[in-house]
């Protein structure tokens, strides 16, 4: 019952194929617009003025923040650290809030 199968040589064939990996295929990168160059074109064309043909946005558009106010520095923090100052401020609030139910 146990008799050896020599295996076809399309089974081992298929087999090969399954082990192979693709190549990738190739795209084309496109320059990345910058933030400078989104803020004219929202401002040079009138569809991004509206949302779905109803919404104006021309208000929204005038109020916006330029970049360089939204930028901010990267700071560095420590896990410990934070967590001591945050429950620090939380007990804080909660002696004050004590000591304003006992008055």
């Amino acid at each position: 019952a146990d008799i050896p199968v020599i295996p076809d040589l399309e089974e081992l064939q298929e087999e090969d194929l399954a082990m192979q990996v693709a190549a990738p295929p190739s795209v084309q990168v496109n320059r990345v617009l910058t933030y400078h160059d989104l803020d004219k074109d929202l401002m040079k064309y009138a569809a991004f003025q509206t949302l779905d043909g109803e919404v104006d946005l021309k208000l929204l558009t005038k109020v916006l923040a330029p970049e360089h106010e939204l930028r901010e520095d990267d700071v560095g923090w420590d896990w410990d650290h934070v967590f001591t100052e945050v429950s620090s401020e939380l007990v804080t609030e909660w002696d004050l809030g004590q000591s304003e139910r006992e008055e």
